[in-house]
C-alpha cells in the first residue's frame, strides 16, 4: 500500500488472509553474514541510532525510521493516538507541505508507507538509489517538526475513521481485538493501535502535537537503511541531515501488569465461506528467556507432519494454521481449524484441544525440532533476496525485538534443544487457560439490483495545481530517463518445450525456482466437472508416486526446502541442496500420488468449501461483477457446485492433470546464486522426461463486447462499511498501442497517494475513503478497468459519481503538464523498484512470458512513456473509457 497504514501485530497472517530421510544437518548454521564493511552502525550525539546495510541486488535503497512509540504509549481513553499521529506525518510541516510530500514520494516511485504497532511506529521509503538523499531529507524534516494543524486533522479524521470502519468490517480483525481484550485485560496490550471513532472524535490537533513533541525525537528512533549504497558515505549524509536535531527528555513508559487468563468462549458472526475455530493462548514475550523455544515450538506446530495439520488428511478440518505473535512482555499463540459452514464447531474445538494437550503431555518429535531450525536458517538467508524485506527484518530485530541484529535471533534458536521445546509446551499449551472463539459463517442476503449512474451527487473535484518543490527535491521531478535494468536473463528452450529463464543473483546463498503452466480451467475442464482443479490442487500435498505424504514432507524437511506444486509451482533452497529440492518438486509436480483414500477426503472437503462459498458475500460480489461485465455464456461464469465436485472421479483428476499440465505450456524461472549452465542441467534432469500428450488445449479466453451499466448490492451483515467495486470492459489488449497511454493516465488518477487525483479529492480533501485504487487488468484477449474503494454506505453514491466524473474529465480535457511529468517520473522509477526482490523479478518475468511480451518490456515501456503527450492520454481515454457504462457492485450492511 502506498499510503499510511498500521499493522496489528497480534492479528496473525492466517486471520487476515484467509484463505524417513535423516536430516543432513541438525544444527542451525549461522546465515552467511555480509562483510563487515557492508554493515555500518553509529549512534549520533543526539541519540539517533543508525544501521546501514549494503545489498546490491538492484540500484534501490529502503529506509525505515523506527520511532519507539506505539499503542503502548497512547493516553488513556485515546487508543489510536499513535496511529493518528502516523497519519498526520503525511500532512507535512515547516518547509514541507502535504502536497510536496506526496509529489516527491510519487516521483520517486510511489513506494512509501507507514505502520503503527504496539511499541513502534515505522516510516518506510523504497526509492531508486540515486534518490536516497531526498528520502533522508524528508525524514529529517519530519523528525525536526511537523504541522499537526487543526485544519489538516479535521480532514484526516474522516480518512482514519474510514480505516476503522474498514477493519471493523473484517470479522477476523474483530476476532483479534476480542482475543486481545480477553488475554491482556487491564494492560496496554488489550487494545491494538487502530483506535476508535469515538476516540478520534475527541482527539484534537493540539493533543496530537503534544504527543509528537513528547515521543518523536532522535534519541527515541532507529534509522535503518538497506540497499545499493556506500555505507560510509551514507553515514556522512545522515550526520549532515540529522545531527543538529535536538534530543528530548522522554516520558516514562507505562508498565504491563499481566493478570491470569480466564478461560472463556467467544462467538462472532462472519462472512467467510467456512467456519473457523480458534484457540488462543498467552505465551512468553520477547524479553522472556523462553521466547526462542516458543519460536521453535510454533514452527513445529505449523509443520505439515505435525499433529495439528494431521486433522486435515483425517477429514476433521478443511485446513489448520498456527501463528505466534510476540509483544515485549507477552505473546499470543493462535491454533485455528476451519470447518464447513453448518459444521460442528464444538467437535473441531475438541480435536484441537486434544492435539495441544497431547503435545503438552508427550512432547514433540526431535526431527521436527531439527527441521524447524533448518527452515529458520534457510529463511534467514532468503531475507537477503529483498531490499525492502531486509530493511524490515533489521527494523523488526533491533526496534521491536530489542536485538543487536537478525542473526542474534538465529543464534538463540540454534541453542534451543528438544527438551527446551517440550518444557515450554508443557508450561504454556494449557487448554484450561485458553480463550476459544468461533467465527460462524452467516452467508449473504439476497442481491439487490440498482440503477445505473447518473444524477447522483458528486463532490467538487479540485483542480491540479503546480506544487513548487524544495530546492533539494527539484532535480527528482525533472529527471526523465530510461533506467538501466540490472536484469540479463539467459533464456533457452528444453527439448520438451519448457521455456527456461535463468537470472543469476549473488546477494545471498539461496536459489529459487518458479514455474508457471499456461492454464485456463474455464476452457479446459469438461462440462459437469467444475471444481476439478480445486481437487487436484489439494491433492498435490499428498506426495508423489514414489514418496507418500509424510515421506515426501520428511524429504523436504531433511534439506530445509520450501516447496509448492500446482499450475504455479516453486521451490526455494540453500544453494548446496538446490538440485535435490528441484528433484523433489518435479517428482511432486509430474507424478503426484493421487491416493484413492485421500481423493475421497479431499473431494468431500472441496464440496463442503464450494457449498459455503456459494453463500459467501465476497464470492457473490465477485461473481456479480463478472456477470455485469461479461456475456451470460462467458467461460469465466462457469461455477463449481457441490454436485459437480461430488460427481468427480479419480480418473477425471488424472486425465485433467495429463491434459492440462504440459511442458510445452510451461515456463520456469531460476533465480539466485547459480550459474545458468548449472541451472539448465538441474532443470533438464528433473523435468526433461516430462512429455506432452495430444494437441495443446485452448488457453485464451474469447474477446468480449462492451458491457452495459449496472449496479448490484450484496448484503453482508458482518460489515459496517461498503466495499465497492467499479469496473468496465476495455476494447484493448495488453499488446495494444493505446495501453501505455491508458496506463499513464491511470497513474494520474490513482497513482501516488495524495499526488493522484482520486486520493487527493476523495481522501485528503473530503475524508470519504481511506484508500481508493484504480488499475487496468489487461490480458491477451480482453481487458477490464477497475476502481476499488471502501466507504460508509451513505457516501458510496457520492464517491462513485465523483469517480465517473473524473473519468469523464480525463476524456474531455488534457492532463496538466506537471501531472503528466509526475506520472511519467513515477512509472519510470517503478522499473528499478520492481527489480529489488528476487520474488518480484521472477514473477515479473513469468507475467511477461504469459502475456507474450518481450522480457525487457519494462525498458521499452519506459521509452514509450517518455514519448507520450497529454493529447495521447486524452485521446486514449476518449476512445476506450465509458464512464456511463461502469458496473458497480457493493458488499456491505443490508439496506433498511
Amino acid at each position: 500500500m502506498n499510503r499510511p497504514s498500521r499493522r496489528h501485530p497480534a492479528a496473525p497472517a492466517f486471520l487476515g488472509a484467509l484463505l524417513g530421510a535423516m536430516l543432513w544437518s541438525c544444527a542451525v548454521a549461522a546465515a552467511a553474514a555480509p562483510p563487515a564493511a557492508d554493515i555500518v552502525r553509529a549512534r549520533l550525539d543526539n541519540g539517533l541510532r543508525v544501521i546501514i546495510v549494503r545489498n546490491a541486488l538492484a540500484p534501490v535503497v529502503s529506509t525505515a525510521v523506527n520511532y519507539l512509540v506505539g499503542a503502548d504509549e497512547t493516553p488513556p481513553g485515546f487508543p489510536g493516538m499513535a496511529h493518528a499521529q502516523e497519519h498526520m506525518m503525511f500532512r507535512g510541516g515547516p518547509g514541507l507541505s502535504a502536497d510536496q510530500l506526496a509529489d516527491i514520494g510519487s516521483v520517486m516511485g510511489g513506494n512509501f508507507n507507514a505502520d503503527t504497532q504496539q511499541s513502534v511506529t515505522q516510516y518506510l521509503y523504497t526509492v531508486p538509489a540515486e534518490d536516497l538523499d531526498i528520502a533522508l531529507h524528508i525524514e529529517a524534516s519530519r523528525m525536526r517538526d511537523i504541522a499537526d494543524s487543526a485544519a489538516d486533522w479535521d480532514q484526516e479524521r474522516g480518512a482514519i475513521e474510514q480505516e476503522v470502519a474498514q477493519d471493523l468490517s473484517n470479522p477476523t480483525y474483530v476476532l483479534s481485538t476480542r482475543l486481545r481484550a480477553a488475554l491482556f485485560a487491564g494492560t496496554p496490550y488489550a487494545r491494538d493501535a487502530l483506535g476508535t471513532r469515538p476516540s478520534f472524535d475527541k482527539t484534537t490537533a493540539a493533543m496530537l502535537k503534544t504527543f509528537y513533541r513528547r515521543w518523536y525525537a532522535p534519541n527515541n528512533a532507529i534509522l535503518v537503511i538497506v540497499g545499493d549504497l556506500d555505507p560510509a558515505a551514507t553515514l556522512n549524509k545522515v550526520r549532515d541531515l540529522f545531527a543538529a536535531i535536538p534530543a528530548k527528555v522522554l516520558p516514562a513508559r507505562r508498565g504491563v501488569a499481566l493478570q491470569p487468563v480466564r478461560a472463556q468462549s467467544l462467538h462472532i458472526d462472519s462472512d467467510l465461506p467456512f467456519g473457523l475455530q480458534v484457540t488462543a493462548l498467552r505465551l512468553p514475550g520477547l524479553d522472556s528467556p523462553d521466547y526462542p523455544a516458543c519460536e521453535v515450538l510454533a514452527d513445529v506446530l505449523r509443520s505439515e507432519r505435525g499433529a495439528l495439520h494431521e486433522l486435515v488428511p483425517q477429514g476433521k478440518a478443511l485446513f489448520t494454521r498456527f501463528a505466534f505473535e510476540a509483544l515485549p512482555k507477552a505473546g499470543l499463540a493462535y491454533a485455528a481449524a476451519a470447518f464447513p459452514a453448518g459444521g460442528d464447531a464444538g467437535k473441531v474445538a475438541r480435536d484441537v484441544r486434544d492435539v495441544l494437550a497431547a503435545i503438552a503431555r508427550d512432547g514433540v518429535p526431535a526431527d521436527l525440532v531439527a527441521a524447524a531450525k533448518l527452515q529458520e536458517r534457510r529463511a534467514a538467508e532468503a531475507e537477503k533476496n529483498s531490499i525492502a524485506g531486509l530493511a524490515a527484518v533489521w527494523s523488526e530485530a533491533v526496534a521491536v525485538d530489542g536485538l543487536d541484529s537478525p542473526d542474534e535471533d538465529l543464534a538463540r534458536i540454534d541453542k534451543v534443544t528438544v527438551a527446551d521445546v517440550n518444557r515450554v509446551a508443557r508450561r504454556y499449551l494449557d487448554p484450561d487457560r485458553a480463550v476459544r472463539a468461533v467465527l460462524a459463517p452467516q452467508g449473504a442476503g439476497k442481491p439487490v439490483a440498482g440503477r445505473s449512474f447518473g444524477g447522483q451527487e458528486s463532490i467538487a473535484l479540485g483542480e491540479a495545481k503546480p506544487t513548487p518543490l524544495p530546492d533539494w527535491a527539484q532535480a527528482v521531478l525533472g529527471r526523465l530517463a530510461v533506467p538501466a535494468s540490472t536484469l540479463h536473463p539467459v533464456v533457452s528452450t528444453l527439448a520438451n518445450g519448457i521455456t527456461l529463464i535463468v537470472q543469476p543473483e549473488t546477494v545471498g546463498d539461496t536459489v529459487s525456482l518458479y514455474g508457471h503452466i499456461r492454464n485456463r480451467p474455464e476452457l479446459e475442464v469438461p462440462a459437469g466437472q467444475e471444481g476439478l482443479p480445486m481437487v487436484l490442487d489439494r491433492l498435490f500435498a499428498y506426495g508423489s508416486e514414489h514418496l507418500d505424504r509424510l515421506a515426501f514432507q520428511r524429504a523436504l524437511d531433511a534439506i530445509g526446502a520450501d516447496e509448492k506444486a500446482g499450475a504455479d509451482f516453486e521451490v526455494s533452497e540453500l544453494k548446496e541442496q538446490f538440485a535435490a529440492a528441484v528433484d523433489l518438486l518435479a517428482d511432486n509436480e509430474l507424478h503426484p500420488a493421487l491416493p484413492a483414500a485421500a481423493f475421497e477426503t479431499v473431494r468431500a472437503q472441496v464440496a463442503q468449501t464450494v457449498a459455503g462459498r456459494l453463500q459467501s458475500p465476497a464470492y457473490l460480489s465477485e461473481r456479480a461483477l463478472r456477470a455485469g461485465l461479461f456475456p451470460r455464456d462467458d467461460p469465466t461464469l462457469r461455477e463449481a457446485l457441490p454436485q459437480t465436485v461430488s460427481a468427480l472421479s479419480l480418473d477425471d483428476v488424472r486425465r485433467y492433470h495429463q491434459a492440462a499440465f504440459r511442458p510445452d505450456l510451461t515456463a520456469i524461472v531460476v533465480i539466485g546464486n547459480i550459474d545458468p549452465d548449472e541451472a539448465r542441467a538441474i532443470v533438464a534432469k528433473a523435468f526433461g522426461a516430462w512429455t506432452a500428450v495430444g494437441p495443446p488445449p485452448a488457453t485464451t479466453l474469447p474477446a468480449v463486447p462492451p458491457n452495459a451499466a449496472s449496479q448490484t448490492a450484496i448484503p453482508d451483515a458482518s460489515r459496517v462499511q461498503d466495499r465497492a467495486m467499479l469496473a468496465e470492459t476495455l476494447g484493448i489488449t495488453r499488446s495494444s498501442p493505446d495501453y501505455y497511454a491508458l496506463k499513464l493516465g491511470d497513474t494520474v488518477l490513482g497513482g501516488g497517494f495524495y499526488a493522484a487525483r482520486l486520493s487527493r479529492d476523495l481522501r485528503k480533501n473530503a475524508g470519504l475513503v481511506y484508500s481508493i485504487n484504480s488499475f487496468i487488468d489487461a490480458g491477451i484477449s480482453r481487458s477490464v478497468y477497475f476502481v476499488l474503494y471502501a466507504a460508509d454506505p451513505q457516501n458510496v453514491p457520492t464517491v462513485s459519481a465523483s469517480v465517473a466524473r473524473e473519468l469523464d474529465t480525463m476524456r474531455r480535457a488534457p492532463v496538466a503538464a506537471e501531472e503528466l511529468q509526475r506520472a511519467k517520473a513515477m512509472l519510470l522509477r517503478q522499473i528499478p523498484l520492481a527489480e529489488a526482490s528476487t520474488d518480484a523479478i521472477a514473477h515479473g518475468l513469468l507475467d511477461r512470458w504469459e502475456l507474450n511480451l518481450p522480457l525487457d518490456e519494462p525498458t521499452r515501456a519506459a521509452q514509450r512513456y517518455i514519448e507520450l503527450g497529454a493529447d495521447d492520454v486524452e485521446a486514449a481515454f476518449a476512445k476506450w473509457l465509458r464512464p456511463a457504462a461502469l458496473v458497480q457492485v457493493t458488499q456491505g450492511p443490508p439496506r433498511p
